[in-house]
């Protein structure tokens, strides 16, 4: 199943510089530069010919998200991968995304105050991924009850990739979902 990703903001949320390293890590060669506007990147692959794509520099032009979108389409077909796989490679911020998942870990405690670190399992672009953040106070304390009782939880809240961690930032609107309790 091919999946076309047509978020606007999730293609927004794709940073050149994150690019440029995932292609030269790839063995796309920089072909030509268009100082502040963008690179043209080419790679041979000998069972499909030549692959050109356009690597858009500045996200703040209206059709930033439409580049990255035809990006992907391009290495989607040039590395026979889906472009949700690609996308997973490439982001590593979201901003005010909605999480949901289960508790998976409850890590100590500070002492001096009502909070701590969890960690979440939680679905990020069709793939689950752990996620780590720290709640305080009612927060922290229904993180517990949800480890407990098994319960799904959600929050809102700025996601930044580091490895294969999501570390949730500001988180805010944390929820149990006590409708699944049996």
């Amino acid at each position: 199943m091919n999946v076309t990703v047509k978020d606007i903001e999730l293609l927004k949320a794709i940073h050149p510089q994150q690019v440029t390293t995932y292609l030269q890590a790839k063995g796309w060669q920089q072909k030509q530069q268009i100082p502040e506007q963008a690179i043209i990147w080419l790679k041979d692959k000998e069972s499909h010919g030549q692959f050109n794509l356009v690597l858009p520099l500045n996200p703040d032009v209206p059709d930033f998200p439409v580049s990255m979108n035809l990006l992907l389409e391009t290495l989607a077909k040039a590395e026979e991968r889906s472009q949700l796989d690609i996308l997973n490679d490439l982001i590593i911020q979201l901003s005010n995304r909605i999480i949901q998942g289960v508790v998976m870990e409850i890590h100590s405690p500070n002492p001096d105050q009502l909070s701590g670190t969890i960690t979440l399992i939680g679905l990020i672009l069709d793939k689950l991924w752990k996620i780590q953040t720290e709640l305080f106070d009612h927060d922290y304390i229904k993180a517990i009850k949800a480890y407990q009782e098994r319960l799904p939880v959600s929050c809102l809240g700025d996601l930044i990739k580091e490895d294969n961690l999501f570390i949730l930032k500001n988180p805010r609107n944390f929820t149990l979902d006590e409708a699944w309790r049996n």
